[in-house]
């Protein structure tokens, strides 16, 4: 019995045994016909580039004058932030997973323009959930708006292809702890 837990150890079995599921749940949603995501899917995930989808959400959280919506809005821009900081400084730096083939993924719902960087975490996963934690955190209301189409925006970037799920996951589970971060150092 070896006692090393080197690279052929229990934690190297786990990680290949994670990577390989991730594969096969990529390759299942991309061979899966999506009728109404067709149209939708696509030019969401293009409108979440460099926050713009949420930039605009957050104006019009900033124009209902009300005292919370601009809250709402301030912390929603502010938990997308450290996540994007957190994200394009330390994530993508540290671990250089490549995108997936899009062999698998039909033509049309390929993106126009592919993105560059690695692939794990999700920068656009974890801003939308960075984002609609925030909001969520000070304005249920609002949160409960801007939940759905950030979980659209997580699940766009599975649909075109430039993400595996668990970079997904990552991603959002990273955008919901820069939220509760934000929370933390301005209650």
């Amino acid at each position: 019995m070896r006692k090393d837990l080197g690279p052929a150890g229990p934690a190297a079995g786990l990680r290949a045994g994670l990577l390989a599921l991730d594969r096969r749940v990529f390759e299942f949603a991309a061979a899966r016909r999506w009728p109404a995501a067709g149209p939708v899917l696509p030019r969401l995930s293009r409108g979440a580039d460099h926050g713009v989808l949420w930039g605009a959400a957050a104006a019009a959280m900033a124009v209902s004058r009300t005292a919370r919506g601009r809250r709402a809005a301030a912390r929603g821009v502010a938990s997308l932030g450290l996540a994007s900081l957190v994200i394009n400084t330390l994530g993508k730096r540290s671990v250089r997973r490549t995108r997936p083939a899009l062999d698998a993924v039909p033509v049309g719902r390929r993106l126009q323009r592919q993105p560059f960087t690695t692939s794990f975490p999700s920068g656009h996963a974890a801003s939308a959930a960075a984002f609609a934690t925030g909001v969520a955190l000070e304005s249920p209301g609002w949160g409960a708006a801007v939940a759905p189409v950030a979980f659209s925006v997580a699940l766009s970037r599975v649909y075109t292809g430039v993400h595996f799920p668990g970079d997904v996951l990552a991603g959002a589970a990273l955008g919901v702890g820069a939220a509760f971060t934000v929370r933390g150092l301005t209650p």
